[in-house]
């Protein structure tokens, strides 16, 4: 049952550190449209701050998620526990 749940754990932190990076890519077509909308384009800086900061914490959160199992397992390798 843990390996499944250590498994998943990966997985969803990989997901979410390839949604920010693929984020950060998909930022300048998307701000192009938004400007395009005149209800939205005085507001266009402040969107593109919020997108950016979204990928950061996508990118952030999905380190963390990865950093925390590879330095569990490691501890627990080095302490003999499993």
């Amino acid at each position: 049952m843990m390996d499944n749940r250590k498994t998943f754990q990966i997985i969803w932190g990989a997901a979410l550190l390839i949604m920010g990076v693929g984020l950060f890519f998909r930022i300048p077509h998307v701000m192009d449209q938004v400007v395009t909308i005149e209800y939205f384009a005085p507001a266009a800086v402040l969107i593109r701050i919020c997108f950016y900061i979204m990928g950061f914490l996508l990118v952030g959160g999905g380190i963390r998620k990865l950093y925390e199992h590879w330095y569990t397992n490691r501890r627990s390798k080095c302490s003999g526990e499993e």
